[in-house]
């Protein structure tokens, strides 16, 4: 059987993506955190408040997900990016 892992220094980012986690690294994962609360929250009281139209509960609802993606992103390069790349 074959091995396709890629190992640590087998492949490296593009300057777009160092510059975007560059920026993005100071801000804290908790921060992200608090965004998936508050779309949770701010969700449930459009749901609350226009019962007949959901729409924007359901738009704001669905900023959850990515909120936490990138949260995890956010994590793993403060985490893995650095060492990766210089390896």
């Amino acid at each position: 059987m074959t091995d396709h892992r890629v190992h640590a220094g087998d492949a490296q980012e593009d300057q777009v993506t160092a510059a975007i986690e560059k920026y993005t690294a100071p801000i804290p994962s908790s921060a992200y955190l608090g965004l998936a609360l508050a779309s949770i929250a701010a969700s449930v009281t459009l749901q609350l408040a226009q019962k007949e139209k959901a729409n924007a509960a359901l738009f704001v609802g669905q900023w959850v997900a990515p909120f936490l993606l990138l949260g995890i992103y956010n994590k793993l390069v403060k985490q893995h990016g650095s060492d990766a790349q210089t390896h």
